[in-house]
């Protein structure tokens, strides 16, 4: 089946075409070898060559010549590395180049080089695909890039970026950068319409606004900053006036050519010509490029006639000419400085305006006629003119040479000395202006076509103008600091100066600076030190601890004996800081290095003026109790002749007294006695009881074991005692067994009394009782009970007591029997180096107990103390004092005015205080005298001298025009200025330049009267009124010269004679103003005993002050004028209480409370309660004990003696046996004993105090269980003390106790053991002891001390291994080390209570006028407190308010209109005037102008600019002029700034122009706006935003608004403004309906909506409506629910007057409304409250049940509510 299927495949193939067939069959070989190769390919390894690193550039040399290499190696594409000849080596890299070597000089030769950042790119254009924000908002985000690469430093050629690298890293070349938002240009609004430009005719009015923001970042430009109106008032009745008199800008000021200059020019042409070439240089200086102007055809013609009048009259010249002859004419007078146009006079001239109008007026009022007949007079004036030139020159003919030359030189030394003329070159000139006619489209006409006005003055005098001229720089001048430098001051300063040779003239050059001054330091060598000032101090004061407690409470400032921490003080200030000196200096000399000068010459911090210090406490004495009696024995054992005896009792000091008061008390007392021995024997105990006869029962002896005692109780030896009676042997019984058992007797008990008298006898006691009774008849019997007990007498000595008394030890004195070398001695505290040795002596005296002195022979005269010791004596120290200071500086008579005769001081230090007998300090340490003659204060002021005759124009220029005839006009005048001192002294003018007031102006405007001016005086002043407000007052002045005469002159119209005007009504009212000031106390309130009034130093701190408000007087008008206008002295004075400062206050302290233990270690507490809080400031509280916040615990540790409370037992009692058989009286039994708890003492137990005071644990039984022994028993004594266990306990070691038998058993009876034992068990019958230490306690001061060092204790216990604490003898027996220190050195700090200085001077008003000035003084801290001490007041600073001052001020009027003179338009002036304006200096009250004589103190300026202008240049537009206006004054800085954030780009500022027209025609031949801006500092952030107004029908207003409420144009989003229109798609054509807000119709007010099922309006309907009349209106007063709309519909439902409230329950939907749901909810609570409370009315009452009232009283608790500074 296989082959032929196959052969059906073949056969099925080759029946297909060959062609396709053989196609086939290629593709099929061309892919098989296709993919032979891609397995090629795959298959083979690839190899590349890589390289590494280029190495370290190396070579010999450096620079260029190293060479530097790297790795090259080959690798497989995988990454690992093969040999090299598997990679093509024609492609192998290179291993090695040359380079640069580095060194390390080379960083002197190459930089980086940083080329400018470009500009910032977008991020968005570097990114494809990122789409760029449409609302910009704070900027986008940039990138710039700059280039940055290495060169040389000498030529800027590049070089190769790895030798800068070397040095340092290449800077980055590329930062992020913001592009900010652009900002459109910001606009405010227009101003209102201007009047019409024209009073006929078609005019223009405008309205301007100015640029607030200029464009920023590309946004948009300003628009039209001028919006124009065309405007008709009304029809012009004739021809339009279509020419106009222009008048151009005057000229530069020009020098006239002399007369022989003139002479020369004798063809008329060129006479004409130089005018024309004049007139020509006059026009071209004066034109405005502005206005387009053409040469006038008119002026041509004019400088042609001028020049044919000029050659007429060339020859002839007036005598006004004479001072123009000579081209540099040097004048003595000065002028003014005025701007370079020279138009801007000062205030002198601001009288003058009028005559500035005036110009030419006098050559117009001149007819032809007259001019004429002057010129017919000419030749007979020329006549006599030559003939008194004749005359002169006859004249100086008389005259020899030699007087003419002193005449000459005379005339130039005036010249010469003139005040001011060698400063400045005054020459008058001329300067002419051109007059041209304007047609009303712009163009130059004729003048001839604006003759029908009268020509202006085209020529007028002028100052020449001069620069300012200096000389050269003179030397410079030496140090200011003639010494070398020293740390302690500041570097000296030298200077140099020029003078002016030549002022500026004319609106010349300002002068340069005149001196220059630079820092020096003079040379160390050359020039001798400096003197350096230093701090000096006293030496301080002694320490007082008073002061300190008088802080705390004044009632212990009085005590004495103080100690403990306390204040001392001490004086600071400064000397001269004496050099090194040689060593043989001058005591004159050093006496100098102490004298105080003026501390402001010491720089630094001074010294403390107080310290804390420390007065050590006295250490009274401590003696320790007193020791038992003892013996009777000699005074002197010695001497035992006298057999006089005492008994002694001593007691030992524990404490040695340190500088105590007193010394300490008797150490000894003594009792006389008889039969002294000085040693005797001592039983130390008795042997035991041996029978007689040897039996084995029955009487026997004991012998006692004695050793020999002396009076001290000491062991001595036995031979001492041969004297003594030695003790004998002691009877004693053995009871045998049928005989009574008795126990021993006791120990012989305490004495009852110390000593024995009349009343009082001592006794001592012993005991036995009876153990065992005898048997029957047999043995002997016990005795009776009476037997049981024996007494004794005992310290039978009687009760007087002696012993030495001593005084205090006496004053040392010096010993007359040594040599005196007590010499006095300068030596500072501290130094109490003794100088001799002195005595002291104390009285001695013997004294009996409770009865006082007795004589001598009583006490042991062994024991007397001493009467004399040796002292050193210290050295004396006379008082030591500074040298007078300098005497202090006189004020100047101009400070304090010369009313008080002023005072000098001078003062001494005390340095060292008297001690020790030394000399005293003088009395006086300060002196004062008068001031001598007071001194002329220093100071320069301008002297100004008489004004010069007037100059008019030169004659030659003025000639040709009408009036030229007369020797009148306009001219100038000057006068000399010079410089003086105060006291009338000459003084260079540079000194006024530099230190007094504005020069006064040179020059003035001035007119010389025509013949035909009416010539008038000056208005004299106003005639005094007789009262206020009544009657009128005048002034009058009169005509002069021949004005008189004339007509004309006499019209009182035009030349009035007199004015009048009412009397000034002055009314004043006063009022305050201002707050209250401080509450001031009095100053130099010193320190009185007032109750309750704290004070802290000196000076008065609190009680009853004053404070103050100002007081503002006012006049008539509502201006502000002085105080004393209305019979006030400035202030409202009120009483004030400042509290005085309450501190803490704590009761005393209480008693120590007793030790909290018995035994050992414990506390013991004592405290003290609050009494009262602080306040005001007072002394906190210490803190309070956490737990019970009103009490202070002071708490320190104790030890109470163990031995201190023993338990005392009596005697066991008889034993009472319980047996039934009494017979034998034996048998158990019961004894019982009495135990008390007794106070220890050195006597024995005393007395007997509460049980809980002794040991519970140690307590003995008080009664015990036994068997009575019978006879012939076995009697023991009772059992001994245990023994002890042997240490460290343990269970395996034993205890024992051990008794005796007393009687001995019968026969067949044994006695029971005598000794028992037990096993040692801790802490139960054997203790571990240790010593334990105690906390320290608080650091403990004397009873005299608040404060300073103490002592802090703790306390040694030793304590038992249970942990109680036991005496401390058991662990002094085991002998345990003590390595602990008990007392320890503590300091307590001081409350030291703030400490302030004393008040500063007021200081100087803070405002100079006004409502606003106050007064301040501060005080510093000068001790701060510390501890509990007082706290600082919160007041350092104190103000009240000033004499309150009118304000007065310079200030310009508003300018005036501008006017040409002479012309309709063109260059002209306008005025202003400067006068006196007063105000209270708040800035909400405006100014008022008041007389100019208030402002006679006051500097010539306005706001601070002391050039004052009263006149500038302004222009006069011509009918059809467009010109640009002024400059508006900048804007205020804003920033970039984003929702209030500063962008960074810094602050800008704008100002515009904007064009006006007079004409409709020329609108297009405006100029274009103009708009400035530049940075500047500050700025504030503006934000932008729309406002919206209501809507009005369809449409509402809609404008931008700046943050300051500014609304403007721009600057707010485009893309975010509201509407300003809506309207509704399709119209709202129903009845009442309107467009509502969402652009749907709706319906007007009370009126509904009734819509189609597809949501369109269908109809309006009328709201139910329910009627409320209110009670105001008869009528129905109606509102709406919805906002009450003012303006009704027109169309209202008929009946309906007046306003309605609509209650519409149902909503536009037919639903109900919600109000309605709450009516009903409310209606529903208000039935169920009713209801409610007509069943609680209804419901009978229940009888009231009586509640008892607790009438106790509560108790009063004191509660604290923890403050937080108690």
């Amino acid at each position: 089946m296989g082959p032929p299927g196959g052969a059906r495949l073949v056969l099925g193939v080759l029946k297909q075409p060959a062609c396709l067939f053989i196609w086939r069959l290629s593709l099929l070989f061309f892919s098989m070898w296709a993919l032979d190769a891609q397995t090629t390919v795959e298959t083979k390894p690839l190899y590349i060559w890589q390289t590494g690193p280029w190495g370290r550039c190396m070579g010999s040399e450096c620079g260029p010549g190293g060479s530097q290499s790297r790795a090259v190696w080959c690798a497989h594409s995988e990454g690992w590395t093969t040999l090299h000849t598997n990679c093509d080596q024609t492609e192998r890299p290179d291993n090695q180049q040359s380079c640069f070597r580095v060194c390390d000089w080379h960083k002197d030769l190459y930089e980086w080089q940083l080329g400018a950042w470009n500009q910032c790119v977008p991020v968005m254009m570097r990114s494809a695909g990122v789409q760029r924000p449409t609302v910009c908002t704070k900027g986008e985000e940039g990138i710039q890039t700059r280039e940055v690469g290495c060169v040389q430093k000498s030529d800027g050629e590049p070089a190769e970026d790895v030798i800068c690298e070397y040095f340092e890293p290449k800077p980055r070349q590329e930062q992020a950068c913001l592009i900010p938002c652009p900002r459109d240009c910001v606009v405010s609004e227009f101003s209102p319409w201007t009047s019409c430009s024209k009073t006929c005719g078609i005019g223009l009015r405008n309205r301007i606004r100015f640029v607030l923001a200029p464009p920023l970042f590309g946004g948009s430009a300003c628009p039209n900053l001028t919006e124009f109106q065309t405007c008709q008032p009304g029809l012009c009745e004739g021809e339009e006036n279509l020419y106009s008199l222009r008048v151009g800008p005057w000229g530069s000021c020009s020098v006239p050519l002399p007369r022989i200059a003139r002479q020369a020019e004798k063809p008329p042409k060129e006479s004409s010509k130089r005018s024309r070439e004049i007139d020509k240089s006059a026009k071209e200086g004066s034109k405005q490029s502005r206005d387009g102007e053409t040469p006038s055809r008119g002026g041509d013609k004019q400088a042609r006639e001028e020049g044919k009048q000029s050659m007429r009259e060339r020859k002839k010249m007036r005598d006004d000419e004479k001072q123009y002859q000579e081209k540099d004419i040097k004048s003595t007078e000065g002028e003014e400085k005025v701007s370079k146009n020279g138009n801007k006079p000062s205030l002198s001239n601001r009288k003058l305006v009028r005559e500035n109008r005036k110009q030419g007026k006098a050559f117009r009022q001149a007819d032809r006629p007259k001019r004429q007949k002057k010129v017919k007079n000419k030749a007979k004036k020329e006549k006599m003119r030559e003939k008194g030139k004749g005359r002169l020159r006859e004249k100086g003919k008389t005259k020899d040479p030699e007087t003419r030359e002193l005449i000459k030189k005379k005339r130039n030394k005036n010249r010469q000395n003139r005040p001011g003329g060698k400063f400045w070159d005054l020459q008058v000139g001329y300067q002419t202006r051109e007059v041209t006619c304007v047609h009303k489209r712009g163009t130059i006409e004729a003048l001839s076509l604006c003759s029908q006005e009268m020509l202006p003055v085209t020529f007028q005098a002028c100052v020449i103008p001069r620069d300012c001229d200096v000389t050269e720089w003179s030397g410079w001048s030496a140090c200011s600091k003639q010494c070398y430098y020293n740390p302690n001051g500041a570097k000296g300063e030298r200077s140099r100066n020029r003078k002016v040779s030549q002022f500026p003239i004319g609106g010349g050059v300002e002068c340069p600076e005149l001196e220059e001054k630079e820092p020096c330091s003079p040379q160390d060598g050359v020039v001798p030190p400096c003197t350096v000032y230093t701090w000096k101090t006293t030496e301080w004061t002694e320490c007082r601890v008073d002061m300190l407690l008088s802080q705390q409470d004044r009632r212990r400032g009085n005590l004495t004996g103080l100690c403990g921490g306390g204040i001392q003080t001490r004086e600071v200030y400064c000397v001269q800081a004496s050099a090194v000196a040689p060593s043989n200096l001058s005591s004159l000399r050093s006496r100098e290095g102490l004298r105080p000068v003026d501390s402001e010459l010491c720089l630094g911090v001074p010294p403390n003026t107080t310290q804390l210090c420390h007065i050590s406490c006295p250490v009274e004495c401590e003696v320790s109790l007193w020791s038992a009696w003892g013996p009777c024995t000699y005074e002197n054992c010695q001497d035992q002749t006298n057999n006089k005896g005492f008994k002694l009792r001593k007691r030992r000091i524990i404490n040695e007294p340190t500088d105590g008061t007193g010394n300490c008390p008797h150490l000894v007392e003594a009792i006389p006695c008889e039969d002294p021995s000085c040693f005797e024997w001592l039983v130390v105990k008795l042997e035991e009881c041996v029978p007689d006869n040897e039996k084995e029962c029955g009487p026997g002896t004991q012998i006692p074991q004695v050793q020999c005692i002396n009076s001290d109780g000491e062991k001595v030896g036995k031979q001492l005692c041969r004297d003594a009676i030695l003790p004998m042997p002691t009877i004693c019984e053995v009871p045998c067994s049928k005989d009574c058992a008795l126990s021993p007797w006791t120990p012989w008990s305490f004495c009852s009394h110390t000593c024995s008298g009349k009343n009082t006898e001592g006794k001592q006691t012993r005991v036995r009782s009876i153990l065992a009774h005898n048997a029957g008849e047999g043995g002997l019997q016990c005795p009776n009970v009476s037997a049981l007990q024996e007494m004794r007498n005992c310290n039978e000595h009687p009760c007087t007591v002696y012993h030495w008394q001593t005084g205090p030890w006496g004053q040392c004195i010096e010993d007359s029997s040594g040599p005196n070398t007590n010499t006095s001695l300068g030596r500072t505290r501290g130094d109490d180096i003794s100088c001799s040795v002195g005595m002291q002596t104390r009285k001695v005296i013997c004294v009996r107990v409770n009865v006082g002195q007795v004589p001598p022979k009583k006490c042991p005269e062994s024991l007397r103390p001493d009467t004399v010791r040796p002292c050193l004596l210290p050295c004396k120290r006379d008082c030591t004092v500074t040298p007078y200071s300098d005497w202090s500086f006189c004020p100047p008579v101009c400070q304090t005015g010369g009313k008080t005769k002023s005072k000098q001081y001078r003062k001494r230090m005390i340095i060292q205080l008297p001690a020790n007998g030394g000399q005293d300090c003088p009395e006086i340490l300060s002196q004062e005298r008068e001031c001598e003659a007071p001194s002329v204060c220093h100071g320069y002021r301008w002297k100004t001298h008489k004004w010069r005759r007037c100059q008019l124009v030169p004659w030659s220029v003025r000639q040709d025009t009408p009036g030229a005839q007369e020797t009148c006009g306009s001219g100038i005048q000057f006068r000399a200025v010079s410089c003086r001192k105060l006291d009338g002294g000459q003084a260079d003018v540079e000194v006024c330049l530099k230190l007094a007031s504005p020069m006064p102006p040179l020059t003035q405007l001035c007119h010389l009267p025509c013949q035909d001016d009416c010539q008038l005086s000056s208005w004299s002043k106003f005639s005094t009124c007789t009262a206020d407000c009544v009657g009128v007052r005048t002034r009058k002045r009169i005509l002069i010269g021949k004005s008189k005469k004339r007509d004309q002159c006499k019209n009182n119209q035009m030349y009035p004679l007199s004015e009048m005007q009412y009397c000034p009504c002055n009314k004043y009212n006063a009022q305050p103003v201002g707050n209250w000031s401080d509450c001031i106390l009095p100053e130099g309130s010193r320190m009185e005993s007032q109750p309750g009034v704290r004070v802290q130093g000196d000076m008065k701190e609190c009680g009853q002050g004053y404070r103050y408000q100002a007081m503002v007087c006012y006049d008539q008008d509502n201006r502000i004028v002085e105080t004393s206008r209305c019979n006030s002295h400035g202030y409202i004075e009120e009483a004030c209480i400042t509290p005085c400062p309450s501190d803490c206050k704590l009761s005393e302290w209480s008693n120590w409370s007793r030790c909290s233990k018995s035994c050992g270690s414990g506390v013991k507490v004592r405290s003290k309660w609050l009494r009262e809080k602080p306040y005001n400031g007072g002394r906190p509280c210490p803190k309070l004990d956490h737990v019970n916040q009103a009490q202070v615990y002071e708490v320190v540790p104790c030890v109470s003696d163990c031995g201190q409370y023993v338990w005392v037992t009596e005697p066991w009692s008889v034993w009472k046996v319980s047996s039934v058989d009494l017979k034998s009286n034996c048998g158990e039994g019961v004894q019982t004993r009495k135990i008390r708890c007794m106070l220890n003492t050195i006597d024995g137990p005393s007395e007997q105090v509460e049980d809980y005071l002794c040991d519970p644990e140690e307590m003995p039984l008080g009664a015990r269980n036994s068997r009575l022994p019978c006879p012939e028993d076995c009697v023991l004594s009772d059992w001994g003390a245990w023994s002890a266990c042997p240490l460290p306990c343990s269970e395996n070691s034993t205890r024992v106790r051990v008794a005796f038998p007393l009687r001995k058993p019968g026969k067949e009876k044994k006695c029971p053991p005598t000794k028992e034992a037990e096993s040692c068990k801790i802490n139960r019958n054997c203790f571990h002891y240790s010593y334990n230490i105690t906390d320290w306690s608080t650091c403990q001061l004397s009873d005299r001390a608040v404060c300073g060092y103490g002592l802090k204790t703790r306390m040694l216990d030793c304590v038992r291994s249970d942990g109680k604490s036991v005496d401390l003898s058991f662990c002094k027996e085991l002998g345990l080390e003590r390595k602990w220190q008990m007392n320890a050195s503590c300091v307590v700090e001081c409350p030291v209570n703030c400490q302030l200085s004393e008040w500063s001077p007021w200081s100087e008003c803070t405002h100079t006028c006004g409502l606003a000035g106050t007064l301040f003084r501060t005080r510093t801290v000068i001790q701060a407190p510390q501890g509990d001490g007082r706290p600082c007041p919160s007041q350092m600073k104190q103000w009240k308010p000033c004499l309150l001052k009118p304000c007065y001020s310079w200030r310009y009027s508003a300018w005036s209109d501008c006017k040409s003179d002479g012309a309709r338009c063109g260059e002209g002036m306008r005025f202003r005037n400067v006068s006196c304006f007063v105000s209270d200096g708040s800035g909400q009250q405006d100014s008022s102008v008041v007389d100019e004589e208030l402002c006679g103190d006051v500097e010539l300026s306005v706001n601070g600019d002391r050039q004052i202008i009263l006149q500038e240049l302004c222009t006069v537009p011509c009918p059809g002029d467009c010109y640009l206006t002024e400059w508006t004054v900048w804007s205020p800085c804003q920033l970039s700034c984003v929702s209030g954030d500063d962008l960074g780009f810094g602050s800008i500022q704008v100002r515009s122009r904007a064009v006006v027209a007079q004409d409709p025609e020329n609108l297009l031949e405006c100029p274009e706006q103009e708009l400035e801006a530049r940075p500047c500092a500050g700025g504030q952030c503006f934000e932008y935003k729309w406002r919206t107004g209501t809507w009005r029908g369809s449409s509402r207003h809609v404008w931008c608004q700046r943050s300051d409420g500014l609304n403007v144009t721009g600057g707010c989003l485009a893309a975010a403004k509201p509407l300003a229109d809506r309207s509704c798609d399709p119209p709202c054509t129903k009845p009442w309906s309107l467009c509502t807000e969402a652009g749907v119709c709706g319906c007007e007010e009370g009126y509904t909506e009734v819509m189609t099922s597809d949501g369109v309006l269908d109809q309006c309907t009328v709201i139910p409506v329910l009627e409320i009349p209110t009670a105001s209106d008869t009528k129905a007063d109606v509102k709406t629910i919805r906002a009450y709309n003012p303006i009704q519909p027109a169309a209202s439902a008929p009946g309906r007057a007046g306003r309605t409230w609509f209650l519409q329950p149902f909503g536009p939907d037919g639903t109900l409304k919600t109000w309605v749901y709450g009516v009903a909810a409310g209606v529903f609570v208000l039935l169920v409250f009713i209801i409610s409370m007509t069943y609680l009315a209804c419901k009978k009452p229940k009888k009231p049940q009586r509640r008892q009232m607790n009438n106790r009283l509560k108790p009063l608790t004191l509660a604290y509510d923890g403050d937080a500074d108690m």
